[in-house]
Parts: structure tokens; C-alpha cells; sequence
């Protein structure tokens, strides 16, 4: 099985660099205008794409994505509109990705889901609170509509449990760098190449890709990560620019400026 996400993640490794994957919430600040901001975000360099799924307890986000999570929320944001996003996210030719926490798919109905992604042009799903050892509906579900299914790694997981859960993932491993919530950070947490190192140990012969998120707000940042991961991953500096600008196009803007600043730090690493 091969999806947009491994063509991408692929192109990036022939060309001797890591992806560059961004995150923003369906719906925000309105459904239109989040199509729009991922268009900006993949014309300044994003391979990836993380659509969120707006979400009224997302107890790992900080205050950056609740805000914006919020604000789409507020908006009447569905899951037949996060689908709607996800389809005009692969249409840029970017890997379109939902991340979601459990719940929503699961009151979605798991396999409707799953189908339903998979025929908005979806690649794969990050569901950050849900463990492999809970997930057998999740793994026929993803199976059976050929999707990634990506599963979390963090600086406190033992050996054991990093054995479990990249066995369990498909298209990578998402290691988040630190334990907290997401958010810019001034430096990259110092655990994030030791993780990756371990992960890497638990994942030998299998080529998993291993992605990096949680903090990466600068372009240097992401030629830091990209000198030891697979993949870098922004959320928050994405979704603080377009909740500090005054208007649409100044998001835009400010969003496809972000991009490139990065999408230069992976490939000034690579």
C-alpha cells in the first residue's frame, strides 16, 4: 500500500532533506479561509498537511491551537467540513492528513470514517490520544481503506512502548520532542535527538520515517531537526499568525512567509 503521504515523504528524502509538515484546524478562523491559509501553507514549501479536527477538549494543545480551535468551533465547524478541507488539501498535490483526538472518530462511527477520509483524498490520520493496544478497530478500519495511521512517541516512552507503537504506525512516527502541550518554543527541547536516536533502534530495518513536532517556530529550529529527523512539524506559529493579523490577506501573507522561512531551514539542513 503506498499513499500521497509516502510519495511526499519519499521526494523529500531523495532530495536529501526532511519534510516539512504543517498543522492548522479546519475551520479557522472559518472554513473558506482555512482552505485558503493551507494553500498558502503548501505554496511556501509545506510537503504535509495536518488538518485538524476541532475539538471542544483538546487536552494535549496549548493556548495557541485551543484559541484557534476554538475560533473554528465557533464557526460550526463539522466533520463533513474538516473532510471538506482534507479534500481541497490534496487537491494542492501536498499529503493531506487529519489529526484528531479519539473521541470525534469514534462518535463519527471509525470505519465511516476511515472510508470517508480515504475517499476526500486522505492520506492517514494522527490520533494523539489513542494507544495502539486500544486501537484494533482503528487498525481494520485504516486496513481496509488503505490509510496511515500514525501514533505518538514521546521522551518518557520506554523501549517497550516504542517498540509498540512505531510497529503499530504506518507512513511515520509522529516523536513529540517534549512532554507538555504544543506551543513555540525559544529552543528545541534538548530530548528531541535522543528520541529520535531511540526510536530510530526500535524502528531498525523498517525505514519508518520519524517526524518531530511540538515547539518548531523558527527557521533554524527546522534546519536544527532536520539535521536528525525525517520530517519537521509546525502548528502554533502557523495558527499565531493568522490569529495576530488583521485581515485575510494578511494571514495569507504572513502564513506563506512562515512556510518558506522553514521550508528554507530543512532544506539549508539538507
Amino acid at each position: 500500500m503506498s499513499t500521497v503521504l509516502h510519495t511526499r515523504l519519499a521526494e523529500a528524502r531523495a532530495a536529501g532533506r526532511a519534510a516539512l509538515i504543517g498543522y492548522l484546524p479546519a475551520g479557522f478562523p472559518d472554513v473558506e479561509s482555512s482552505i485558503r491559509v493551507v494553500e498558502a501553507m503548501v505554496e511556501g514549501g509545506c510537503d504535509v498537511i495536518e488538518v485538524g479536527l476541532p475539538y471542544s477538549d483538546p487536552t494535549m494543545d496549548g493556548p495557541t491551537i485551543q484559541r484557534a480551535a476554538d475560533r473554528a468551533l465557533a464557526a460550526g465547524t463539522t466533520p463533513r467540513e474538516v473532510l471538506r478541507v482534507v479534500e481541497a488539501t490534496a487537491a494542492t498535490g501536498a499529503a493531506a492528513l487529519v489529526m484528531s483526538y479519539w473521541n470525534p472518530i469514534d462518535r463519527y462511527g471509525v470505519h465511516r470514517f476511515a472510508a470517508d477520509l480515504a475517499a476526500a483524498g486522505g492520506s492517514g490520520v494522527i490520533t494523539p490520544d489513542l494507544l495502539p493496544e486500544e486501537a484494533g478497530d482503528w487498525v481494520a478500519a485504516t486496513d481496509a481503506a488503505g490509510l496511515d495511521r500514525i501514533f505518538l512517541v514521546a521522551p518518557s516512552s520506554t523501549d517497550e512502548r516504542l517498540r509498540l507503537t512505531t510497529d503499530a504506525c504506518r507512513g511515520f512516527v509522529y516523536a513529540a520532542s517534549l512532554m507538555g502541550v504544543t506551543g513555540t518554543r525559544a529552543q528545541v527541547a534538548d530530548t528531541a535527538e535522543k528520541l529520535v536516536t531511540r526510536t530510530r533502534a526500535a524502528t531498525a530495518g523498517s525505514g519508518l520515517p520519524i517526524c518531530v513536532g511540538l515547539g518548531i517556530s523558527t527557521g533554524a529550529q527546522a534546519a536544527e531537526v532536520a539535521g536528525y529527523a525525517d520530517g519537521v512539524i509546525a502548528g502554533a506559529g502557523f495558527c499565531q499568525r493568522v490569529l495576530d493579523a488583521p485581515d485575510l490577506p494578511t494571514a495569507l501573507a504572513a502564513v506563506r512567509g512562515f512556510a518558506e522561512e522553514l521550508a528554507a531551514g530543512v532544506r539549508s539542513a539538507g
